[in-house]
C-alpha cells in the first residue's frame, strides 16, 4: 500500500470517527433541563428567607443541525422544559418576575452538541385598575408628549404624567416583586420649548436607579433610564409630526 493511501485510509477513519462523536454528543433535551435549572440557580436574587426572585424570559441558542432536529419535537419539547424548570422553582421557592418563556433559537456559530443558554427578567405590564387594557395605536404613540419602552412595549406620556406601581391603583401595573405598590411617578409638563418628563420616587421600599444612580427624583432626558425592583424603562422623546 502506498504512502498516499495509508494517509487516505487514515483521514476516512478520522472523518468517521468525528462523525460519530458529533452524532453521540448532539444536545439531548435532559441537558438543556439541566442547564436552566442552573441558569436560575445562578441568577437567584434573595428577597427574603424564604422567597428568591428568578428570570423568567430565557433563550435556548443552538447549533443549525440541534435546532433542526429538537425543533420537530414542536411544542411539546417546550411544554416539557418549562413544566421541568417549573417544578424546580417550586421546590427551591423560587419566584418568577413574570410569565414563564422559553424559546429555541438557532447559532450558526455553534458545533453540534454545544448550546447556551440566556436569561432575563421580564415583568408582566398592564394598565391600572379602572383602565382598558387596550395597546396604544402608533398614532397615539406619535402625538404623546414622551415614550415609556418597558419590556418593548411604548407607552405613550402626556401631562400630567402616570403613576407606576405594582398595585391596582397605579395607572401602570408592574408585577415586578421588587416594585411597591406606589413606586415612581413620571411627571410630564408642556413648555414652550417642548415637553419636560421628570421622575420622582413616591416612598418605595427598594429605591429607584436613574441612569444608573440612586436618586429619589430626576429631570429625564432623551434615553434616560429608570430602574425599579428588577424592571428596566427608557425614556424616548417623540418628534413632533406635521400637522399634529
Amino acid at each position: 500500500m502506498s504512502a498516499l493511501q495509508r494517509f487516505e485510509n487514515k483521514l476516512e477513519e478520522v472523518i468517521s470517527t468525528v462523525f460519530a462523536r458529533t452524532f453521540r454528543s448532539a444536545v439531548q433535551p435532559i441537558e438543556i433541563s439541566a442547564a436552566l435549572n442552573r441558569e436560575i440557580d445562578n441568577s437567584a436574587q434573595i428577597l427574603s428567607r424564604d422567597r428568591r426572585l428568578v428570570p423568567n424570559s430565557f433563550h435556548v441558542e443552538l447549533s443549525p443541525p440541534d435546532h433542526e432536529r429538537l425543533s420537530q419535537l414542536g411544542d411539546q419539547l417546550v411544554d416539557e422544559l418549562t413544566t421541568m424548570l417549573e417544578d424546580h422553582a417550586a421546590r427551591q421557592s423560587y419566584l418568577f418576575t413574570g410569565p414563564l418563556s422559553i424559546e429555541l433559537e438557532m447559532s450558526e456559530d455553534l458545533p453540534t452538541g454545544r448550546f447556551r443558554v440566556r436569561s432575563q427578567s421580564l415583568s408582566s405590564v398592564r394598565p391600572g385598575a379602572g383602565r382598558p387594557e387596550v395597546r396604544p395605536t402608533d398614532t397615539e404613540v406619535r402625538r404623546a408628549a414622551a415614550v415609556l419602552v418597558v419590556n418593548g412595549e411604548r407607552l405613550p406620556l402626556n401631562p400630567p404624567g402616570i403613576v407606576v406601581g405594582r398595585g391596582n391603583d397605579a395607572d401602570l401595573r408592574i408585577d415586578d416583586p421588587g416594585v411597591s405598590r406606589r413606586h415612581i411617578e413620571v411627571r410630564v409638563v408642556e413648555t414652550a420649548s417642548g415637553p419636560r418628563v421628570s421622575v420622582a420616587d413616591l416612598g418605595s421600599t427598594n429605591g429607584m436607579v436613574v441612569d444608573g444612580r440612586r436618586v429619589t427624583q430626576a429631570t429625564l432626558a432623551d434615553g434616560s433610564t429608570i430602574r425599579i425592583g428588577n424592571t428596566t424603562m427608557t425614556l424616548r422623546q417623540v418628534a413632533p409630526t406635521a400637522g399634529g
